[in-house]
């Protein structure tokens, strides 16, 4: 075997019915004996070693993990170890439950960097699908019913025939925000109105000096003289073509000061501020 310049190169296969002589011997990594080109693999050879060097990895379906069965030993002992010392179950959300993007055909997950909110439907797709008609979005989300806005909102979508056919889209944008700000204002202007009304209504109520006991309800006394009246304003009146004229000695000229929340008359302010000290809590506000 071999040749002068390399006499060790060649060497018998080491299969017995095969025993050819290979000039570039294979040999195996596990029972370290040589064999020729046909023999080389270990089924071919039948190695005794062939499994001192497995990774069979099985995943366990409790925790994801990955169990690497040990040659030489029992699959269930391999397996009761795991359970018994590195299975945690709360690893499999953690594993299989990774957040990818939605597209279909996509398995690309979703991390901090990766990761982008779509404005409009507001779902998180990959940087490839980041876009509109890459995720297929369907558009803003319609607004609440209570917005104000919904009108001029159902009114647009039928007007979107005519809107498509325009040549310029924003004069449709600007027609419709000045109907929603003329609405506003109307709206407004009624809602003034109305207040406005009520105001006048409390202010004439307050001129004329409406006793809370009702109306008809004589409540108002001169201090003159025995007459009663149902409102200030009256008392006022009376006092003044009653006793501020007249030319007899025994009539002198009285002012009379109403209180602002109940409308009750004192001829003194002392008996006033008394009045509203210990009737209305020190407050003369209505």
């Amino acid at each position: 075997m071999g040749t002068p310049e390399f006499p060790d190169l060649g060497k018998h296969c080491s299969v017995e019915d095969c025993r050819q002589i290979d000039f570039l011997p294979f040999t195996c990594d596990r029972c370290r004996k040589v064999f020729c080109l046909e023999h080389r693999s270990y089924t071919k050879h039948l190695c005794p070693n062939a499994n001192q060097q497995d990774v069979t990895v099985l995943v366990c379906p409790l925790c994801a993990k990955g169990v690497h069965l040990v040659p030489d030993e029992d699959p269930n002992i391999t397996w009761e170890s795991h359970v018994n010392l590195d299975c945690d179950p709360s690893n499999y959300q953690k594993t299989t439950k990774k957040k990818r993007c939605p597209i279909p055909g996509c398995k690309e997950t979703l991390t901090f960097s990766n990761t982008i909110r779509c404005r409009d439907c507001t779902k998180e797709h990959c940087l490839k699908h980041r876009f509109g008609p890459d995720h297929k979005c369907p558009g803003p989300k319609k607004p609440v019913s209570g917005f104000p806005f919904v009108g001029l909102l159902n009114r647009s979508q039928k007007r979107e025939s005519l809107s498509k056919n325009s040549s310029n889209g924003t004069s449709w944008w600007s027609s419709s925000l000045l109907t929603a700000a003329s609405s506003l204002r109307a709206s407004a202007e009624a809602g003034m109105q109305r207040l406005s009304n009520a105001t006048t209504q409390a202010l004439q109520k307050a001129k004329d000096g409406t006793s809370p006991g009702g109306s008809g309800a004589l409540v108002e006394q001169c201090t003159q003289c025995p007459a009663k009246f149902s409102t200030i304003s009256a008392l006022i009146e009376h006092a003044e073509k009653s006793h501020h004229r007249s030319t007899q000695p025994g009539c002198a000229r009285v002012t009379i000061d109403a209180c602002p929340i109940c409308s009750k008359g004192f001829r003194d302010p002392v008996l006033l501020v008394e009045h509203v000290e210990r009737d209305h809590g020190g407050s003369s506000i209505a």
